[in-house]
């Protein structure tokens, strides 16, 4: 069985996860580290509880969630894994953290292996199953683990929202489309931890999201 732990990460408060298990392989997904206390943190978890990294795993590629990527790459020697269809907005990370005033140590790395719906990603003795639901990006997928019934959902559904769809290439139907298809799908005592704010469920998002409850998806 699957342990996570989160850390609340940078100034967008963005919710970073490592998940492991009895066997000591772990993955992150969403590396949000955003200084060298943050980076201290992370990896300090990893070493203390003697967990070896698999995989660094993004949901997509917006600069709050792969902030941390870089010190990664240099800490354990691993890229990310993205869909690809997220991979250019790598190419505008460093101007657009100018933009806002904000100094990253290192331009944060390409994807090493582009990941894809339906995949699964496997780690000790425990995976995680790929969706991929554009709207938020191009590339956004969840990462679904069945046996502990939650679900890693990036910035796709959040407690009693969902993500934005007014960023660049975002498409508000295609993402409540996804929602419905996949994560609607998904049994409804299924835990939701999204990639900022508060865990929710699929139950209650179903019985109480308005952007779920008030959609034609017909």
């Amino acid at each position: 069985m699957i342990s996570i732990k989160n850390f609340v990460f940078n100034p967008w408060q963005e919710n970073t996860f490592v998940v492991y298990d009895e066997t000591g392989q772990c993955v992150i997904i969403d590396a949000g580290c955003f200084n060298q206390q943050e980076e201290s943190e992370l990896s300090s978890f990893i070493k203390n509880n003697n967990l070896t990294l698999k995989y660094v795993l993004n949901t997509h590629l917006h600069i709050d969630h792969i902030m941390g990527n870089a010190f990664l790459y240099k800490e354990f020697g691993l890229a990310p894994c993205a869909h690809e269809n997220d991979e250019f907005l790598i190419d505008q990370t460093m101007s657009y953290a100018s933009q806002l005033g904000i100094k990253l140590s290192a331009e944060p790395p390409y994807p090493g292996k582009y990941i894809e719906d339906g995949q699964t990603i496997k780690f000790g003795n425990s995976s995680l199953k790929i969706m991929h639901i554009p709207g938020h990006t191009p590339g956004h997928v969840v990462f679904y683990n069945e046996n502990a019934k939650v679900v890693f959902s990036g910035d796709v559904l959040f407690y009693e929202s969902i993500g934005r769809t007014d960023l660049i290439y975002g498409n508000y139907e295609t993402l409540i489309r996804g929602i419905n298809q996949k994560l609607l799908t998904l049994p409804d005592d299924t835990k939701v931890l999204p990639g900022h704010g508060e865990s929710t469920t699929i139950g209650h998002e179903r019985a109480h999201n308005p952007f779920i409850r008030h959609m034609n998806f017909n």
